[in-house]
């Protein structure tokens, strides 16, 4: 397929050109260049008028929480979705798995049509619970990213003593039906445990320093600091970092990257993540919408909340490249970016629409004013999934 004349923005440091040809073929951006000739039977399609941005990558979502929306509103982290005794938990337990899997099914339906075409999800459940995703995505063409977790969690005794973990077999056969680990965070594992999950050979995450009193609880138990104990993990990226300080931030440079999800935090953690801290200590730094429950899948908000957020210390392309390029960075991923030789996800917004019309800057356009009802059309792997070209 041809897009031709489109205005896109391209490469990792999402340059603005206002006119440019987009080949895509086997699923992949094949050449973008100016005035390209249609292939013989290539399907052409007129793109004046409209703007190409790369997929969403949404890097931390909770869509089980699908079922749960705005349960115990106004409460604490903890007591909404604590991996133990929280809400949370009681309600995801006692659901049909077949109702629980339906409105995961409506989650990703929603992510697609809002731009978003790869998540990266932290499924709770064990082996059952990553089956439920797998099935609630069948037969929609967005691209998840499982992480997966045995929901096996120690007691501060035994992460006092440095007992090992109970399932260490059960983690194993998990690996097997997912892509990798979500660990609810450092105060529910041992050093030991920490350590086995550094073992693994997958893509591996965690929580990490999201509220002042998960602070104060590593210190209390362990002594030492919570990103300091989640980093033996030897995670590929951390979730949060909210209470981060400026060195944990600076150890935290050396893996793949952080995500940061600034609705969620402010609602549960009653403070803004310190972005331009993240980016100044030399983080990769990729957004994330997390608990469902708690916020709706939507990009568009996520990066409107952090731009304005962060009160004029960052500027509209680097949220943006936070919802895109970096996402696919932080996952391993040839995702989140419109460059030769990549995934050809990508989104195409009506330049015209009544909220962008008219649009002196498409960075700061799509970042704070364009939404779902301005895209015409989503693509994943070179295919119109959403809408219509």
């Amino acid at each position: 397929m041809l897009l031709r004349g489109i205005a896109a923005l391209l490469g990792p440091d999402l340059t603005y050109a206002p006119s440019v040809d987009i080949r895509t073929e086997g699923g992949m951006f094949a050449k973008i260049a100016p005035r390209l000739a249609p292939d013989a039977g290539e399907r052409a399609i007129d793109g004046s008028g409209l703007l190409a941005s790369p997929g969403f990558v949404n890097c931390h979502t909770h869509i089980g929480d699908s079922i749960a929306k705005d349960v115990a509103a106004g409460t604490g982290v903890d007591e909404r979705v604590h991996p133990v005794y929280g809400v949370k938990s009681r309600v995801l337990g006692g659901t049909d798995p077949g109702q629980l899997a339906a409105f995961m099914a409506a989650s990703c339906r929603s992510m697609l049509a809002g731009g978003t075409t790869t998540f990266a999800d932290f499924r709770e459940g064990g082996i059952q619970g990553v089956s439920l995703l797998r099935r609630a995505c069948r037969g929609i063409p967005v691209r998840a990213v499982i992480l997966g977790r045995t929901d096996a969690y120690q007691d501060e005794g035994q992460i006092r003593e440095n007992q090992p973990p109970e399932a260490g077999g059960a983690l194993g056969d998990l690996l097997e039906h997912c892509d990798g680990v979500g660990i609810s965070g450092a105060n529910e594992h041992s050093d030991a445990a920490l350590a086995q999950y550094s073992k693994t050979s997958k893509l591996r995450a965690i929580h990490a320093a999201e509220t002042d009193h998960s602070v104060q609880e590593s210190l209390r138990m362990t002594g030492r600091g919570e990103v300091e104990r989640a980093l033996l993990a030897r995670p590929h990226f951390l979730v949060h970092m909210t209470r981060a300080t400026v060195p944990e931030l600076e150890a935290a440079s050396s893996i793949s990257g952080v995500v940061a999800c600034p609705r969620s935090n402010m609602v549960l953690g009653g403070r803004m993540p310190d972005l331009r801290g993240m980016v100044g200590a030399g983080c990769t730094v990729a957004l994330g919408t997390d608990n469902v429950m708690v916020n709706s899948p939507d990009m568009f908000r996520e990066m409107e909340f952090a731009w304005k957020g962060a009160g004029g210390g960052l500027a509209a392309p680097d949220v943006l490249r936070m919802a895109t390029v970096n996402g696919g960075r932080v996952l391993g991923m040839n995702v989140g970016v419109i460059r030769e030789g990549a995934a050809a996800d990508y989104i195409l917004l009506e330049r015209h629409h009544v909220d962008l019309d008219i649009m002196h800057d498409p960075h700061a356009a799509l970042v704070h004013r364009a939404g779902p009802g301005s895209i015409r059309a989503v693509a994943v792997g070179g295919r119109i999934v959403h809408g219509r070209a």
